[in-house]
């Protein structure tokens, strides 16, 4: 048995069979991934045994899941190596992360006509929350443009920043056209202007190891899910010297010391941006999450991933009519490959196949990827394109997923 058989062990639903019929080759990762037994067990020991809420609670019930949630803290600050605890703020995802900053940030720093540089292959998460900044506010986007096989233009970039220059929000890697960007030449440029760099990291956590005091990023957002862990947590990491500066994003129980109908004193980081009860049994399950990929280590998930890209680019290359976006380069490209296939031109007549008709008959035979935009508008209308086919894949995923996913592809493409 392999590493990776081993490994597939960990995860009960890879061995379900789908309509009765196909076993399930789930190549949807870039979405959700799928949750090893160890979190899940986890969580319900948590719920059975230790359920009581957290920071607040004098009794031994409430104790125990404080030190629970604060564990867990210190698991994410060890896994992003970040300087303390108080730089780790626990969120509903990297969108609510993005939002936070968007929102803090913009409202102690920024005014309008105030700048934020953003990139043509952003998530909208990535988009609108800075557009509603721009409602409130009247601050401007200004946009770095991609070349036509998907990477970004380093020189464009440059080019953006002035003297109205507030921050930079970037994605890490896109979650369509698994390009790998240049996050570390994209944080020294933006620091030689004195501009902050926020890093959405919700498509590179859970395959790079991410050290956010070597890369130097002023903040760094990402979703358990996509981790293995957990839906409804993420994490907010932030520089203190900017935690500190940017006002809380939601006022309530929890990020307060003292509170009077004339006066609210905030509490310290990083509860000063964690109002309600939190998530504490998912912030268990996340770092449960986290030390299983350690565990794994972040060598053998790179080379393994790397060797299933560069195979399915490879195999996917070999079907007529294959249109892949992205880079070609396996060093600038993911674990996650989008495309569309080309009809063979009849009566004048040629196109693609719909991705969503693609999607739904790979789905008939037990293949799960995902069509659409990929909540990424923007990025379709530079690529003249309304969706792609994306298949994504993770540390569970095998040569013959991928040879699967190439034999449906084939076998839709006869019937069309």
């Amino acid at each position: 048995m392999n590493d990776t058989d081993k490994i597939r062990q960990d995860f009960p639903i890879l061995q379900k069979v789908i309509y009765g019929k196909y076993p399930l080759v789930y190549l949807d990762n870039a979405a959700t991934t799928q949750k090893p037994r160890q979190v899940v067990e986890a969580m319900t020991e948590e719920y059975y045994n230790v359920n009581a809420n957290v920071h607040r609670g004098v009794h031994f019930l409430s104790q125990k899941a404080t030190e629970l949630h604060e564990a867990s803290r210190e698991t994410v600050r060890r896994f992003l190596n970040a300087r303390s605890t108080s730089e780790i703020v626990f969120t509903r995802g990297t969108t609510e992360s993005i939002n936070l900053v968007a929102s803090c940030f913009g409202q102690a720093f920024m005014k309008e006509g105030d700048e934020v540089i953003l990139s043509e292959m952003e998530h909208h998460s990535n988009i609108v929350s800075w557009q509603l900044l721009q409602a409130r506010q009247g601050i401007r986007l200004r946009i770095v443009p991609i070349t036509d096989d998907g990477r970004l233009r380093m020189d464009e970039y440059e080019k953006l920043f002035n003297e109205r220059t507030r921050i930079v929000s970037i994605t890490h890697i896109s979650n369509v056209l698994g390009t790998v960007n240049p996050i570390e030449d994209i944080i020294r440029i933006a620091h030689e202007h004195g501009v902050p760099v926020l890093i959405d990291g919700a498509q590179s956590t859970p395959h790079t190891h991410i050290d956010v005091q070597k890369l130097d990023c002023d903040f760094f957002a990402f979703s358990g899910h996509k981790i293995y862990g957990p839906t409804g947590i993420g994490v907010l990491y932030g520089k203190e010297q900017w935690l500190d500066r940017i006002p809380p994003y939601m006022g309530g129980g929890e990020m307060i010391k003292t509170v009077s109908f004339e006066r609210t004193t905030f509490n310290e980081l990083p509860y000063k941006f964690e109002a309600g009860t939190p998530d504490y049994v998912a912030s268990t399950g996340l770092a449960r999450a986290l030390d299983y990929v350690s565990s794994v280590g972040f060598d053998c998930i790179e080379a393994h991933e790397r060797d299933l890209t560069a195979y399915a680019l490879q195999r996917m290359s070999e079907i007529e009519g294959m249109n892949i976006f992205g880079p070609k380069d396996i060093k600038e490209h993911a674990a996650v490959i989008s495309f569309l296939v080309s009809l063979p031109l009849r009566e004048g007549r040629g196109g693609s196949i719909h991705h969503l008709d693609m999607g739904t008959l790979l789905d008939r035979l037990g293949i799960a990827i995902r069509t659409g935009h990929h909540c990424a508008e923007p990025l379709m209308r530079r690529l003249g394109i309304e969706g792609t086919c994306r298949a994504s894949f993770a540390l569970y995923n095998t040569h013959q997923d991928i040879d699967a996913l190439v034999a449906g592809i084939k076998r839709v493409s006869q019937m069309f």
